[in-house]
């Protein structure tokens, strides 16, 4: 099966976005900021109109566009937090939030993932992963400990444009260390007590994790680590 005709089929089936979300979808692809692709926009939007969280977490706002998709489907009385480091970015979004007339539901903390999490308290109800993918493996047990039992983890871009599939020796070297952590970091979500999780090749590919439990000690820690996930 041809990937791209297919992601190009899926995305056809999409219906229009708003204005809004239109012209900053526009504005990112100009300005070459990233945002999550229209297929996995269509999967975020659906899990959290099955799961009705009420609190949101996002590790990774951008321009604000993946916060503003959520919470077009976001129950009443819900809110997302959401946390962004570079700060080019931090008054685009908030513009963007003020423009949407979300700002009372929507709260940006500006600054670097690896300290706010540690200072945020528990629960939420869903977590967003998309900040940087090298990161992704250090800010899991954070993450962990402030999402909810039963809670929902969503990981973006965790097949890195098809380069996960390759040996490491086939990756450009500068993106090596990337590739192994993300292979790590797909590892341990499937081999952590207390998480299950499925991989989910839409857009550039996509982790649902849901914490059944209670989770002890470090992700991953009681298995064993280290066959079969470099090649």
């Amino acid at each position: 099966m041809d990937g791209e005709r297919l992601s190009v089929y899926l995305r056809s089936l999409e219906q229009e976005e708003d204005g809004l979300l239109s012209e900053i979808a526009k504005e990112a692809a100009a300005s070459f900021v990233p945002i999550i692709k229209k297929e996995t926009g269509s999967f975020l939007r659906t899990l959290i109109a099955m799961k009705r969280p009420r609190r949101i977490l996002e590790v990774g706002t951008a321009t604000g566009y993946s916060a503003l998709l959520m919470s077009s489907v976001m129950p009443e009385g819900c809110t997302i937090t959401t946390i962004e480091k570079y700060e080019k970015r931090i008054p685009v979004a908030r513009e963007h939030f003020r423009r949407a007339g979300k700002e009372s539901v929507i709260t940006l903390l500006p600054g670097d993932a690896a300290e706010l999490l540690d200072t945020l308290p528990p629960f939420f109800d869903f977590v967003f992963m998309d900040a940087a993918k090298g990161q992704y493996l250090s800010f899991l047990p954070r993450v962990l400990r402030l999402l909810s039992s039963g809670g929902v983890l969503v990981s973006d871009n965790v097949l890195q444009g098809g380069d996960l599939l390759e040996s490491r020796f086939a990756v450009a070297r500068r993106n090596r260390t990337i590739h192994a952590r993300m292979r790590e970091y797909l590892y341990v979500l499937k081999h952590t007590e207390g998480l299950q999780t499925a991989v989910v090749p839409v857009g550039d590919g996509v982790t649902v994790s849901v914490k059944t439990e209670e989770t002890d000690g470090e992700p991953g820690a009681g298995n064993e680590r280290g066959s079969g996930r470099q090649v």
